[in-house]
């Protein structure tokens, strides 16, 4: 029995009649919570049905160790004295008016008395709640083997019962509920699920004994029959989930114990920031627990509360700041329309990964769509949405319903599962529209694709699982191309490429082992519909391509090689998108912008800036602000220069040198915390 300790001291007195094991175990707990608490017992020693097992089957030794708590939290034993009804050493009448409390937890003879309580306490016809063992009398409660009689005797329900009633007890001492929250007290359908497939049934190990008492042999032989009892099936498929060695019940506490810190460190804000958000567990779960739900609404409590840092997420939303400025966002009736039929909203992710395919798309769907298409760029807010961020999301949404609205109201074709998934849940009364179906033509698709020589695994983007529109739409274009992808997983069941959330930024380990998880399901080249699942896969090595690139084919490149752009190439691009689209369709010029400090970068140094998240323009900016400044410091040695700017919440340090007409960068890092 392990350790029990007095957690206060309280004036209620209780009284507990019977020392088997339910009634020990009650004056155990009660005693334990600080009550004075004293045990009546007819017979000359506690557990005497434990001890009747005999010696090889249970040592006294054993028994009389177990007893040794009551004496040290202060139980008052009195054994050889008979509770009774009528006459006896002590009747119940006097209990109850001796005592705050009395717990009745004598057994089977008790039952046969129970209708016979003093006629005075008005306790004739006395019956006992099912559920937490209390009377018609309150200071009344009762257990032992009643409930379950004429079943037969359990030694764990005789405990069962003594815990439960003692809960009860010191429930109606504080005048709390004795019903509140517990509903799977008792007998009660477990929901536990356990996936037992995988095991092989063995056969029931029978006790050789007349008694049917098992042997140490036979009991060890039965033991090894059971395996552990748990689920776990969310765990199995989520590297989120395993890589805090725990299940979501936990986790769901300690996410709440951590928005409850007033002060103090908060160490779960890393793990509540790691989720994609993919809803996969919801999926796998046969309770359909969300772990999305319970991580997003912990984000957004703990930034209106204050209590997340604005660091956590600063570098996706100033990505996010810059697909909303006049760098990228536009919207614009088709060439020669007054209004549009519908509006292409490609997003903000294959605008940056593949300019050129939000090119080809467009074009196509001018050709092929009546009415005229509008063209919107501009991100559908997404980001804000995983980081928590209410206030900026419905910002963006407001600035999108703006723009919809001042464009006619048209249908919005949209080339982005997550802007799919956003825009619907959002805004309602927005007619949305997958890109997928617009593009099934099958003068488009003829000679596209690979008559299904070179075997592809297909990839569906977590933000749109189960939606036809989207997983159905683009099967049915490879199809058409003569593609029949391998499926890596049941329809509705993806993982997230970990994008999702914004958890590449705040955990990329973790990110990478999701990644490299996935791209080892199969050999085969990857095929997505999503830019940046294809992207993140590219970053990991994986080969991958976009349906696009079978769609549109630029050159005669090995489209699965093709490399991620990288955080810097991805904002260039949407810029060079935007300039393009203006000048060639639209004719427009736009202003000169002012040319940017030329540095030279080395390879190796292009790639710790991606790990660390900074831009080319943060390390030219830097360096401007030095050379504007003379804020910089040399580095005794070799010569080079040392220089920081914080133009917002993150500093940024640059080591350079001046060369000629440029500048040469040696090592680039920053600090993403905010000091207060």
């Amino acid at each position: 029995m392990p350790p029990i300790r007095k957690v206060g001291i309280k004036q209620q007195r209780v009284a507990v009649v019977g020392g088997g094991l339910s009634g020990v175990t009650a004056a155990l707990e009660l005693s334990a919570k600080g009550y004075e608490v004293t045990l009546y017992e007819a017979g000359d020693t506690l557990l005497s049905r434990m001890r009747a097992m005999g010696e090889d089957l249970l040592p006294q030794a054993v028994i009389d160790a177990d007893l040794e708590p009551l004496e040290k939290l202060g139980v008052q034993v009195k054994l050889q004295t008979l509770i009774s009804f009528n006459g006896g050493d002590c009747g119940i009448a006097e209990l109850i008016e001796k005592f705050d409390a009395v717990y009745m937890g004598c057994g089977q003879p008790f039952d046969a008395e129970w209708q016979n309580l003093l006629a005075k306490d008005n306790l004739n016809r006395i019956q006992i709640d099912p559920l937490t063992y209390a009377t018609s009398h309150a200071r009344v409660f009762g257990g032992g083997t009643l409930r379950y009689s004429p079943a037969p005797y359990s030694p764990i329900t005789s405990i069962q019962e003594g815990r439960y009633a003692a809960v009860s007890v010191d429930r109606y001492l504080q005048g709390a509920s004795l019903l509140a929250g517990r509903e799977n007290e008792g007998l009660c359908t477990s929901k536990l699920y356990t996936d037992i497939s995988g095991y092989e049934p063995t056969p029931e190990v029978k006790a050789s004994s007349a008694d049917g008492h098992y042997s140490r042999e036979e009991a060890q032989q039965e033991a090894v029959r059971c395996f552990p009892c748990s689920c776990m099936e969310c765990v199995k498929t989520c590297e989120y989930l395993k890589e805090y060695g725990s299940y979501p019940k936990r986790y769901v506490r300690e996410i709440y114990n951590n928005l409850c810190i007033v002060m103090g460190t908060r160490n779960l804000n890393k793990m509540i920031n790691s989720c994609s958000l993919c809803g996969l567990c919801e999926v796998r779960c046969p309770e359909h627990v969300s772990m999305a739900e319970i991580c997003l609404d912990a984000r957004q409590t703990m930034v209106e509360t204050q209590k997340m840092p604005v660091s956590a997420h600063e570098f996706a939303l100033r990505d996010m700041a810059f697909s909303a400025s006049d760098s990228f966002a536009m919207a614009r009736h088709q060439p020669g329309h007054s209004s549009s039929a519908a509006l292409f909203f490609p997003g903000c992710q294959l605008s940056a990964s593949s300019p050129e395919h939000v090119q080809s798309c467009y074009e196509f769907l001018c050709a092929s769509e009546p009415g005229g298409i509008g063209l919107v760029l501009g991100c559908c807010g997404a980001p804000a949405l995983w980081a928590g961020r209410k206030d900026l999301f419905d910002a963006s949404m407001q600035q999108l319903e703006a723009t919809w609205t001042r464009m006619g109201k048209p249908r919005i074709i949209t080339a982005c599962s997550s802007c799919f998934r956003t825009l619907k849940e959002a805004k309602p009364e927005i007619q949305v529209q997958s890109l997928w179906p617009h593009l099934n033509h099958e003068e488009l698709l003829r000679g596209k694709g690979n008559d299904n020589s070179t075997p592809y695994a297909i990839h569906d983007p977590c933000s749109t699982r189960g939606v036809e529109e989207v997983e159905g739409g683009a099967r049915d274009l490879l199809r058409g191309m003569g593609v029949l992808p391998l499926e890596l997983n049941p329809r509705g069941e993806t993982t997230c490429c970990g994008y999702g959330g914004l958890a590449c930024f705040v955990n990329p380990e973790l990110t990478a082992r999701t990644i490299q998880r996935r791209a080892a399901e199969s050999t085969a080249d990857f095929i997505t519909y999503c830019a940046m699942c294809r992207d993140s896969f590219a970053r990991q090595g994986k080969r991958a391509l976009h349906v696009l690139d079978l769609i549109f084919p630029e050159g005669n490149d090995d489209a699965a090689a093709r490399k991620d752009p990288g955080y810097s190439g991805r904002q260039e691009n949407r810029a060079r998108l935007k300039k393009t689209m203006l000048e060639r369709l639209w004719k427009e010029g736009q202003t000169a912008v002012k040319k940017a400090t030329s540095v030279h970068i080395p390879e190796e140094i292009v790639a710790l800036m991606e790990r660390r998240m900074i831009l080319r323009e943060d390390v030219c900016t830097t360096i401007e602000h030095a050379e504007l400044t003379g804020e910089k410091m040399m580095i005794p040695g070799n010569g080079h220069l040392l220089a920081c700017y914080r133009p917002a919440c993150v500093t940024y340090w640059v080591e350079y040198a001046p060369a000629n007409d440029t500048f040469d960068v040696f090592n680039v890092y920053s600090h993403r915390m905010q000091v207060r």
